[in-house]
């Protein structure tokens, strides 16, 4: 479970988000751009555009979690979601999705 990013490589614009299943969402996040299903609408104009290989799926960062019974890692999720959020930021780069609402 992690922090991911499909980013494009010609813009450098990244749609980040995160899941408990980091292979299995990258590859939906690749099946719906492929089928022009996916929901955010920018993103999939910039692929209709440039095309698949104009972009990268990728893993910014896991979460190992803890040892204990019932652990949600929602919270730790959304943290983890933020600091990455902020340090691309700081890199000048723009994000397709902005921040969920907590």
């Amino acid at each position: 479970m992690g922090v991911y990013q499909v980013r494009n490589a010609v813009s450098g614009k990244a749609y980040i988000g995160t899941s408990v299943d980091l292979p299995s969402m990258l590859n939906r996040q690749r099946a719906q751009l492929r089928l022009g299903a996916h929901a955010d609408r920018a993103l999939q104009a910039d692929w209709n555009a440039l095309g698949g290989e104009a972009f990268v799926f990728e893993v910014l960062d896991t979460l190992d979690p803890p040892d204990e019974p019932g652990y949600d890692p929602g919270d730790d999720l959304r943290t983890l979601e933020d600091l990455w959020r902020a340090k691309l930021a700081a890199a000048g780069a723009e994000a397709y999705n902005p921040p969920k609402r907590r």
